[in-house]
């Protein structure tokens, strides 16, 4: 395994852990808008008279979009600092997410998301990096158990909340009020901003320098299976949790009320266990908790795919959540020691995990006809053999 010398020295000048939450905030905001929209799906069909498959496409345009404006982001936040460019792709989140509530119909819609994508792509990456800069190896996985519990909780509460307040406020006032929480965000890591300081890369990486820095990282084996893993299981999360909400609406026939209370669970474990994951994969090994972790999530779809009765559906989602709280902070852990330009290494880790996102969400729309049940029980197979394969890729991993 590889990690790099200043680890010792980052021990001793390693921040709060309070300042991994207040900057996880944008994280939550962008990732509570990414997914509001999900249980809504039904409902915007029927407004925009369209069908659930067509504006189910809003989705993979967000997470795709996101996905490809990472590449653009990491080279920068080499060059002007991570703050700088959290503050900046915030703004523009901000900026899209309000225009969206003026969308006329679906095509403005789509096209909004995947603006909103390319603008937000710089928070999450970023804040990792910073966490990277800041935190030893060896303290890193406390930390980034806390900001990937902030980025599940968003996901949960903005479905949860999505479909809650679309049956009290209605859909546009719900991307209103993101954009105003989005400008309270902003403003509490303005106020901060000393705390997250930090020194400005004097090389500038460009053209063939980028690439070449891709390319280090990628000749190596253990990055290889490393991005490879957060693909699949970015694809099999993002595909299962975004259709959640029409699997409570097709199956249990409940409301946009009922859906969000349904989805609630989700955000749970990683919003209380984040921390605590992250410290038994210090102290007990990644090689261990990864397969358990992807395990855990084979199962509980493969369960929901059965049809349960409702509270025992709803308790699987929080399993399927504390699936992802296993597996996505650890990954990101290993890909903190590919490189020393740590901004690279997580710009790629957040390209790949959001393509994830988008393919997922796009092969579920695709393959939707079959039925939503069916569908689960395909994604929940090719996640035991991911599970399987994981024990062989990750036994050297500590």
């Amino acid at each position: 395994m590889n990690t790099y010398k200043n680890s010792t020295s980052l021990s001793a000048q390693s921040p709060s852990t309070m300042w991994v939450s207040i900057l996880s905030l944008g994280t939550f905001i962008v990732f509570f808008q990414g997914f509001m929209v999900a249980p809504i799906l039904p409902q915007l069909s029927e407004l925009f008279k369209v069908t659930v498959q067509h504006v189910s496409f809003i989705e993979p345009a967000y997470l795709l979009s996101y996905g490809i404006s990472t590449l653009m982001y990491a080279p920068l936040s080499e060059k002007y600092g991570r703050f700088p460019v959290i503050t900046f792709s915030l703004c523009g989140f901000i900026m899209a997410t309000a225009l969206t509530g003026f969308v006329q119909n679906i095509d403005q819609l789509i096209f909004l998301r995947l603006l909103t994508g390319l603008l937000a792509g710089g928070v999450a990456p970023t804040t990792i990096g910073w966490i990277g800069d800041n935190f030893p190896y060896e303290k890193r996985g406390h930390a980034l158990g806390i900001f990937f519990g902030f980025m599940a909780a968003g996901t949960a509460f903005g479905s949860s909340a999505g479909a809650l307040l679309t049956s009290f406020v209605g859909w546009r006032m719900l991307f209103w009020i993101v954009a105003g929480l989005g400008i309270i965000i902003l403003g509490i890591l303005v106020i901060n901003r000393g705390n997250f300081s930090q020194k400005q890369n004097e090389s500038t990486l460009r053209g063939k320098m980028m690439l070449s820095e891709y390319y280090n990282i990628l000749k190596l084996s253990r990055a290889r299976r490393t991005y490879i893993f957060v693909l699949l299981n970015s694809m099999f999360h993002s595909g299962i949790f975004a259709w959640t909400g029409y699997f409570f609406f097709s199956n249990y026939y409940l409301t946009e009320r009922g859906v969000g209370l349904a989805l609630l669970g989700y955000g749970i474990p990683g919003l209380l266990l984040g921390p605590f994951l992250g410290k038994m994969a210090d102290k007990f090994g990644r090689n261990r908790i990864i397969p358990i972790g992807i395990t855990v999530g084979a199962i509980s779809t493969l369960l929901l795919a059965m049809q349960y009765p409702l509270l025992i559906s709803c308790f699987l989602i929080a399993t399927l959540s504390l699936a992802f709280d296993m597996t996505h902070p650890l990954f990101a852990a290993i890909i903190t020691t590919l490189s020393e330009r740590k901004g690279i290494a997580i710009g790629l880790f957040a390209f790949v995990m959001f393509m994830g996102y988008g393919l997922g969400s796009l092969i579920f729309s695709l393959i939707i006809n079959i039925g939503i049940n069916k569908s689960f029980q395909v994604f929940g197979f090719f996640a035991v053999l991911g599970a399987i394969l994981s024990f062989f890729a990750f036994k050297n991993e500590r």
